[in-house]
């Protein structure tokens, strides 16, 4: 699905369009459409842990989210070697509208709950 980016993502703000792309039931690609070298490998955080935010007013008129809009909300993953190590960006979620595919990356500012950097292997299974 291609999705045209309302909020510039953090550092690559000239990424106007990205493609999403399943990997599996976890993990999804984001790949910008016209920077054949920017792509992101992005996780779904509601398997990883309970995660809860408040979309910001301006960013729910952007992307004329309201109560039945079709959502996907991910994450992105430095991946690391060995996957275990790769870490989740659970300050900055990335907001997809597949009714209008919109998409926008908001900070999650208020909220101590979440780290900036948390590896993935605090949250599998031991």
């Amino acid at each position: 699905m291609k999705f045209d980016v309302c909020v510039p993502i953090l550092g690559f703000e000239d990424v106007k369009q990205v493609v999403l792309e399943k990997i599996d039931d976890i993990f999804m690609k984001m790949k910008s459409v016209d920077e054949e070298y920017i792509s992101f490998t992005l996780v779904d955080p509601f398997v990883l842990r309970e995660y809860d935010f408040e979309v910001p007013t301006n960013i729910q008129e952007l992307l004329e989210i309201d109560k039945n809009s079709n959502l996907i909300i991910q994450n992105i993953v430095l991946i690391q070697t060995p996957i275990e190590n790769s870490v989740v960006n659970f300050i900055g979620p990335m907001i997809f509208n597949t009714d209008n595919k919109r998409a926008a990356q908001i900070i999650i500012s208020d909220s101590n709950e979440y780290g900036v950097a948390e590896k993935i292997s605090n949250f599998l299974k031991k």
